[in-house]
């Protein structure tokens, strides 16, 4: 029988994960109010034979909530919620990050508390429109261009997430800088139009990014801070622009300085979005010495020899894991996998479609 470097341990950061299969960040519209609750608990902990869990993207505050339904990480009861879910996995003998996800101009008032603003590096509108629970479909409002003391204050609010993260339990938080939300706006020359020292060059361009990283860091310790990016993505009207490639080169090659646990880097092609490149998975491989976590489309196989090449290090499954919550299980014995998956029930609030998909039945 093959041996498989999927089912091996392996360290990332402070950590140990017993596998290097790692559940995707995926967004699920759960958290009622804002905060986690139960049920989510119950669909984390079904899934704990994961070596890492990445939770859906997390709000660091108000103005990040853009999402109708999605958890923060900035209230006490948020933090109460979240060790529900944090103390399920690690009794399961999993691990979990966060994703702190700021959502930035991907957003609406409609979804948002009242006082809540939508933030953006420019006044940018995106194309298209957003779900919103009071008023369904609505077109993006244009963005407030972030001032001097909101990139003080939002940084801020990154910093004391991270803090409410280890308070609820969690081995570390990943910084969503892919998808088109905030992070990656101040990325593109498209949504970011600055002429001050966050916009422009490609050094401007990462200086909100990189200054992030590093506060959280500082904060919580690199070895449990990491981040994820999405070159070539093309979601939330991120258009591609000439200097690509150049930008994740150097973004990468300063994180590597920095220290941190993970670079998790998304492909989204097998949902129809443009292919990163090989050589740029490679230059980020290169320029980065820590793990690489690496996710998009993959399937047993794909994961295995993508790992035996050294192109990562761990392989994150999105999909798979909503309707196999035992998919580790279900790969290491060859166990076919289940080929219901209710897409019209992602995003509902309740357990249909969430935790009541069933384990394998030989």
């Amino acid at each position: 029988m093959k041996a498989y470097k999927l089912f091996t341990p392996e360290k990332v950061g402070s950590i140990e994960v017993k596998n290097r299969i790692v559940m995707a960040p995926m967004t699920r519209c759960r958290a009622i109010g804002n905060v986690p609750n139960d049920l989510m608990a119950d669909y984390y902990k079904q899934r704990s034979g994961a070596g890492l869990i990445i939770t859906e993207g997390t709000s660091p505050s108000q103005n990040g909530l853009g999402y109708a339904r999605i958890p923060g990480m900035f209230s006490p009861q948020q933090v109460e919620g979240w060790k529900k879910v944090t103390h399920a996995v690690h009794q399961g003998g999993g691990r979990i990050f966060v994703q702190l996800m700021h959502t930035g101009r991907i957003s609406h008032l409609l979804n948002m508390p009242e006082g809540a603003e939508v933030l953006a590096p420019s006044a940018v509108k995106p194309g298209g429109q957003m779900w919103t629970d009071a008023a369904m479909m609505q077109d993006f409002p244009v963005p407030k261009a972030m001032t001097t003391e909101d990139l003080a204050s939002t940084k801020a609010e990154f910093v004391a997430a991270s803090q409410n993260a280890m308070k609820a339990g969690f081995d570390g938080v990943e910084l969503h800088a892919a998808n088109g939300y905030l992070l990656e706006q101040f990325l593109s020359p498209v949504s970011n139009i600055r002429t001050d020292n966050y916009g422009g060059s490609i050094e401007n361009r990462c200086r909100f990014v990189i200054e992030v990283v590093t506060a959280v860091a500082e904060a919580i310790s690199k070895d449990k801070t990491a981040i994820r990016l999405s070159p070539y993505g093309v979601a939330s009207d991120m258009p591609h622009y000439p200097e690509i490639d150049a930008t994740y080169n150097y973004l990468s090659g300063q994180l590597d300085k920095l220290g941190i646990a993970y670079i998790h880097v998304v492909d989204h092609s097998a949902m129809g979005a443009p292919a990163v490149p090989e050589a740029v998975k490679k230059i980020i491989r290169n320029n980065f010495k820590n793990t690489i976590i690496l996710s998009g489309g993959y399937e047993k196989e794909r994961a295995e020899s993508d790992l035996q090449s050294g192109l990562g290090d761990l392989v994150a499954f999105g999909r798979p894991f909503i309707n196999n919550p035992d998919l580790v299980e279900r790969m290491q014995n060859n166990w076919s996998l289940s080929e219901t998956l209710n897409m019209d029930q992602f995003y509902t609030a309740d357990e249909k479609g969430y935790t009541d998909y069933p384990l394998y039945q030989n």
